[in-house]
């Protein structure tokens, strides 16, 4: 079915749009963003495919210029000199704001250097549904995709688990069954938040502790946005070592180093690492 959608904009400035486009239901696009289609020259997009079922749907017939990871830095030069020339050209994604997490830096930057208007048209994120329906602190941290390295990716999740902000990432559903010890590891007294398929027919949100993230089915298909909770301020712990962390700390003194005893420690509770270190000390002396 095409939508029929009357433009209220005789002309809008020449420049490079960044359009956002639905991240699933082709209704959440905004009278801007279709505006703005319409009226551009061209339209970069990472799958003409799939941008072909929103351009019918509004009945947008501006030409279509493949643009993805593989070929984005040999387009550039060409789409620079089409701006050059006073064309109108929209960058949009598969799904949600282009730019983030999807081609687009290398010919923004591009069109910096040749002061070349650069134009957002904002609009579906996937980032932002999924912050916006988790509960969890406003303040976040976007992390976009993992590495492919396994030893990169437990490197930045170490640099992660000092933040008390939500944190989102994008994942497949196989990468991320891969790294569910990690996040334990790293992200034990946080809740997660698995969104998939958002404003689709099948969406659905799932929410757990991550203590409990083994109990997940294994049946996800498509790209999962997670969210992961801030710190859990648990008013319960205390300043000081009580005597279960007493105990567990005259197990492990003769067994692990000092340092990796405060790390177990103040894994799990609010102790300060001088705290813990000093304990530890006083046992080694007493020795």
């Amino acid at each position: 079915m095409v939508t029929k959608f009357k433009s209220s904009y005789k002309e809008i400035k020449k420049g490079l749009y960044l359009v956002s486009t639905p991240i699933g239901n082709l209704n959440d696009i905004t009278l801007r963003a279709i505006d703005t289609l319409k009226m551009s020259d061209y339209i970069l997009c990472e799958d003409t495919r799939v941008s072909n079922n929103l351009l019918k749907r509004y009945d947008i017939k501006s030409s279509l210029i493949s643009n993805h990871k593989f070929n984005e830095k040999k387009n550039s030069l060409k789409i620079i000199e089409i701006l050059k020339k006073g064309k109108i050209v929209s960058l949009i994604s598969d799904a949600g704001t282009p730019g983030v997490s999807d081609p687009g830096k290398i010919l923004i930057n591009e069109c910096v250097k040749n002061d070349i208007d650069v134009i957002p048209v904002p609009g579906p994120s996937a980032v932002t549904s999924a912050i916006s329906v988790s509960g969890f602190s406003e303040k976040f941290y976007f992390y976009g995709f993992f590495p492919e390295k396994k030893g990169a990716a437990i490197e930045d999740l170490k640099f992660l688990s000092k933040l008390n902000s939500s944190i989102v990432f994008f994942i497949s559903p196989k990468k991320f069954y891969k790294i569910i010890p990690l996040i334990k590891e790293h992200f034990l007294n946080r809740k997660i938040l698995i969104c998939r398929e958002m404003s689709k027919i099948y969406e659905e949100f799932l929410r757990i502790d991550v203590k409990d993230i083994d109990n997940l089915r294994k049946d996800f298909k498509g790209e999962l946005t997670v969210v992961l909770s801030e710190k859990k301020d648990d008013k319960k712990n205390s300043d000081f070592l009580n005597e279960s962390d007493k105990i567990t700390i005259k197990k492990m003194i003769n067994k692990l180093s000092i340092k990796e005893i405060v790390s177990i420690i103040k894994r799990d509770s609010k102790i300060s690492k001088k705290e813990i270190y000093n304990y530890c000390i006083k046992l080694k002396n007493e020795n």
